[in-house]
């Protein structure tokens, strides 16, 4: 008996501190989050013309849009699961449920910088992947997202669980994107499309959120356990894709399959990418192999 009430202590014990530490991790987590960032920014006018809604199509399918916020941009649920919470695409369109009419400032702080109305912090919405988005390209994508019709889906809004917010305080998960943008830098008005490194590392910027901002990969941060890591994109010849070819990287990128003839990951878009023009990825492979090789 005597064993058993000293176990039941114990167990009290590790309870409350259990209770005690999730309560921490909330607070502290909240607290982070309930920052409110003030971007001074000119509003990009939203272009309405065929030509800038055709690119804002390209961009929104290539730079994973679409992925996220449903093919209709009506909004989905990528993730709901616990411990890691709710990812969710919100509705992008005038429909119910959506952000209604477009507004030019609140979709550009939310694309480049990661931030809501109010100037509160967005989470999930991976804005280091947009962050460098030249002036143009941001402004054909609103264009692309404000042409789309209305799409009636009231999507749940994404929720952070225990596990995102540990691995959050410890600097192992994002969560709050905007926290990692440097919210006063310079935005170009626009870029040279060629196939070149320096336009590649333009494009790769859309790779960091899965792939890492060193490209090394791993654990796509917020995703269950169960989902595969992303790949070494670097010039790493064991880990990486330093022993690729380029026609390697066109047949994973096209064809979804890998120098070994296997299929990749199907949480890797390729079928998004695979609508890159010969252009972009001459551009990207131009690019990555100019990255260092890490293990």
């Amino acid at each position: 008996m005597r064993y058993l009430r000293f176990l039941g202590k114990v167990v009290l014990v590790v309870a409350v501190l259990a209770i005690l530490g999730m309560a921490f991790v909330y607070w502290r987590s909240n607290t982070l989050l309930a920052q409110r960032i003030q971007v001074e920014e000119p509003a990009l006018a939203i272009p309405t013309d065929a030509a800038a809604i055709d690119r804002g199509e390209h961009l929104a399918t290539t730079r994973g849009c679409r992925e996220c916020h449903g093919k209709d941009l009506g909004g989905s649920i990528l993730v709901e699961s616990f411990p890691v919470g709710r990812i969710a695409g919100p509705n992008l369109t005038r429909g119910k449920g959506g952000i209604g009419e477009p507004d030019p400032i609140k979709l550009e702080r939310a694309i480049r910088h990661g931030i809501g109305t109010d100037g509160h912090l967005l989470i999930y919405m991976p804005a280091t992947d947009f962050a460098g988005l030249s002036n143009a390209d941001t402004a054909d994508l609103m264009a692309y997202i404000a042409s789309r019709p209305p799409v009636d889906h009231s999507v749940p809004p994404p929720l952070a669980g225990p596990l995102i917010r540990v691995l959050f305080l410890l600097g192992k998960a994002p969560l709050a994107y905007g926290l990692q943008v440097d919210q006063h830098a310079p935005h170009v008005a626009a870029v040279q499309v060629a196939a070149t490194a320096e336009y590649g590392r333009y494009l790769a910027q859309g790779c960091t959120g899965c792939h890492r901002s060193d490209f090394t990969g791993g654990h796509v941060p917020g995703t269950p356990p169960s989902f595969a890591d992303a790949a070494n994109i670097t010039t790493d010849p064991v880990r990486g894709i330093g022993r690729w070819s380029k026609a390697d990287f066109y047949n994973v990128v096209r064809h979804g399959k890998k120098p070994d003839g296997k299929d990749v990951d199907a949480f890797m878009p390729w079928r998004a990418l695979r609508t890159m023009s010969d252009t972009e990825l001459d551009a990207l492979w131009a690019y990555l192999r100019t990255v260092p090789g890490k293990g």
